[in-house]
């Protein structure tokens, strides 16, 4: 095992070389770029996610100050090719801040050191480092990610389980239909309908609409904080969970049906074990192997989990939203940092989770198998 575990850290290595050098190379043919956002201010057509959302958010940047950040931290960007009725010096001087004065393969090379010690650099447009940025963000994406992935374990492995033992009754049937129409609804859609049926919009005001907490959190006591913070988040945990039940659901259903077919059930039950003696004493385990196993990467995304529209409509600031402002101001360092980040978890929670399942199931060797 020990030497498994080796050689898919080693391939963590050309993996995030590979998935870097290709959103590096996409980056290079993509329209606009940092020098690009900062003349369009300049100019006043800037029609970035900082000119429609305001200073708050992403630090409008001037004419006195040019930014100041990102410049030798080698992060990816377009080059700007020319603008009409500027100086070109002044153009040259805004690359070199940027550090777009170097060539491509020579700003990527550096980016990549940089990363592989964890150093991220700044963001162009917030003047702050970019892990600072990342870990003022955390806060809502691992309230909404890590609770709504205990929210949905909870109900959907039970729920899959009585599934499975009145599989083609009225339950089972009534039950996927459910389901299965609360995965098909959009999130945002029901985050929308939620607002204006509960937070004011044309029937009841009993949410807010919001942030994470209310703005006098810090003078609550500790039991009245507990209930601050979950009534800002009852709206959007509800908004995002109502499709998140059905893979897990299913999932879980197919699994105990497919154990509860094999022979060793019918061995068990032909002993005189009683019926939940079968269920959660033999097929439990075996059946929970798949479901147990994607915990960690369920549990690990759950602080990296961003969803856009559900922390506009709540007005959450998290990773969702800094992404999208990020991509869209061409804030680099934010970007190519999160997406490395996102790619190393994402790598190490993948052989977590197969460790687990060594760990639950020892007749798994992945170690005899060819990587």
């Amino acid at each position: 095992m020990g030497a498994y575990i080796l050689k898919r850290l080693l391939l963590m290595i050309p993996t995030l070389l590979g998935i870097m050098l290709v959103s590096f190379i996409i980056i290079q043919f993509a329209p606009g770029g940092p020098v690009e956002r900062v003349l369009a201010q300049l100019q006043g057509t800037d029609v970035g996610a900082t000119a429609r959302i305001g200073g708050g958010t992403g630090g409008e940047v001037g004419a006195g100050s040019q930014t100041t950040t990102g410049a030798g931290d080698g992060s990816a960007g377009v080059k700007y090719r020319g603008a009409q009725g500027l100086d070109p010096e002044f153009i040259k001087s805004l690359e070199k801040q940027f550090g777009f004065d170097k060539p491509a393969y020579e700003r990527f090379f550096l980016m990549i050191t940089n990363y592989f010690t964890f150093n991220f650099g700044e963001s162009y447009f917030r003047d702050v480092p970019v892990l600072q940025l990342i870990k003022e963000k955390l806060p809502v994406s691992i309230s909404l990610g890590l609770w709504l992935m205990l929210i949905s374990y909870a109900v959907s492995v039970p729920l899959g389980v009585a599934k499975a033992v009145r599989d083609g009754t009225k339950f089972d049937i009534w039950t996927s239909g459910t389901i299965i129409v609360g995965y098909a609804i959009p999130g945002f859609l029901f985050a929308i309908l939620l607002v204006v049926l509960f937070a004011g919009g044309s029937f009841y005001n009993w949410f807010p609409l919001r942030g994470l907490v209310s703005d006098n959190f810090a003078d609550l006591s500790w039991w009245e904080k507990i209930i601050d913070y979950a009534w800002h988040l009852t709206l959007p945990l509800t908004a995002m969970a109502v499709s998140s039940f059905a893979t897990m659901t299913l999932l879980t259903k197919n699994s105990f049906l497919d154990e509860i077919k094999k022979q060793y059930v019918m061995t068990a039950r032909a002993k005189g074990l009683t019926e939940r003696r079968v269920l959660y004493g033999h097929v439990f385990r075996n059946a929970m192997l798949i479901v147990v196993a994607g915990f960690p990467g369920a549990f690990i995304s759950a602080f990296f989990a961003g969803s856009l529209l559900i922390e506009t409509i709540f007005s959450l600031d998290g990773l969702g939203l800094l992404g999208y402002e990020s991509a869209i101001n061409r804030d680099y360092p934010v970007v190519f940092a999160t997406l490395y980040i996102f790619s190393l978890m994402g790598l190490i929670t993948n052989l977590i989770s197969d460790l687990v399942y060594t760990w639950i199931d020892p007749r798994i060797d992945f170690e005899a198998r060819e990587l």
